[in-house]
């Protein structure tokens, strides 16, 4: 339980990843605004950790607000809420969690005798129940997920879907997790993951931690280990899946999709329920994010890149459906159809889904 976000009397807490591994130091943000740029400098980072980010930020907002009345605090929740929603695009779970604790503002608001100190309150107790909910839907994925890896053998993820991904325990690795504290004999290939080195930092930095066995690979490495027979599977986690089952996911991570595919090696996606987006028909659909050209040109503030030449910086791609082997959500794992599998899924639950609530 790596402790990415904590809620305090003085602000939300955030465990700096841009730092890591070689420093953890921790960035207290006492406002809203200072939420949004923790979340758009990638301070904290992953698809539920920053629904959740959002959420604190909602409620840190309005707990700081100088509003007289409902009125007034209605009015700022809107900027407070454009503000963070600007902050990374792709995510769904960034809107989900800004929309979870606006939604709860709104309905109190209509009820008899609602003061602006009881939405305030309202607001930071929904942001926490979120944080809970994060850990333990991680641990549910892991416990639907752990038996689809094998017994023994190797295992490769891109970018970092775990811990630090999330409010603890992690989706892509907490399905590894999950495996190991069930006795699979398990070792770990982690992608570098350029331009960013999520996998080289902060995967094998967590994954240490728990004395799971990693080798951290370049990007263009995954090809002759699959080929080797050094791989017996890829899990990876997920920003946004839409209605069809195409996965948005840190670039990249399509190419590995296709290896995977062509050496027949299952590849399998953990994402909480509010990871998919029941109102985006097809990963085409999905926006991606196009990062600065920085983190292409320069490392650790050196330029590595020639002045005059042309950076492409997208931080996404899509796998489409076909590459997937299962989703791993807390509800329990899809199958293609995916479509047909997530409707289904979603009826037999009692809450509808928070992509589209």
């Amino acid at each position: 339980m790596i402790p990415t976000l904590q809620w305090t009397d003085a602000g939300v807490r955030f465990l700096d990843q841009t730092k890591l591994p070689l420093e953890e130091t921790y960035v207290l943000a006492k406002d809203y605004r200072e939420v949004a740029e923790v979340i758009r400098t990638m301070i904290v980072r992953g698809a539920p950790a920053i629904g959740v980010s959002g959420a604190m930020g909602v409620a840190l907002g309005l707990l700081r607000s100088q509003a007289q009345d409902v009125e007034q605090l209605h009015h700022e929740m809107h900027l407070i809420c454009e503000t963070l929603a600007a902050t990374r695009p792709t995510a769904v779970n960034l809107f989900w969690g800004i929309e979870r604790v606006r939604h709860t503002v709104r309905t109190l608001s209509a009820q008899p005798g609602a003061t602006v100190v009881r939405l305030q309150q309202a607001a930071v107790a929904e942001a926490q129940r979120l944080y809970d909910e994060d850990i333990a839907a991680c641990r549910a994925m892991g416990a639907h997920g752990a038996s689809l890896l094998p017994r023994s053998g190797s295992v490769l993820t891109h970018c970092n879907a775990g811990a630090l991904a999330t409010c603890g325990y992690g989706t892509a690795l907490g399905v590894i997790r999950a495996a190991v504290e069930r006795g699979h004999q398990l070792h770990v290939f982690a992608d570098e993951t350029r331009p960013y080195l999520q996998g080289a930092r902060l995967t094998a930095w967590e994954l240490l931690q728990d004395k799971i066995p990693t080798t951290v690979l370049c990007d263009n490495m995954a090809a002759s280990q699959m080929r080797a027979g050094k791989i017996q599977a890829v899990i990876v986690g997920a920003d946004r899946i839409a209605a069809n089952g195409d996965v948005a996911n840190k670039i990249g991570t399509y190419g590995v999709a296709i290896l995977a595919k062509e050496h027949g090696i299952p590849f399998y996606v953990a994402a909480p329920w509010s990871t998919i987006d029941l109102a985006t028909p097809t990963g085409e659909q999905i926006p991606i994010e196009e990062r600065s050209s920085r983190e292409v040109t320069h490392f650790h503030g050196r330029q590595i890149t020639p002045d005059g030449a042309g950076i492409a910086n997208p931080a996404f791609d899509v796998t489409p459906a076909r590459y997937v082997t299962a989703i791993i959500t807390e509800r329990g794992v899809l199958r293609a159809p995916y479509g047909e599998s997530m409707q289904s899924m979603r009826s037999a639950s009692q809450s509808p889904s928070p992509a589209t609530a």
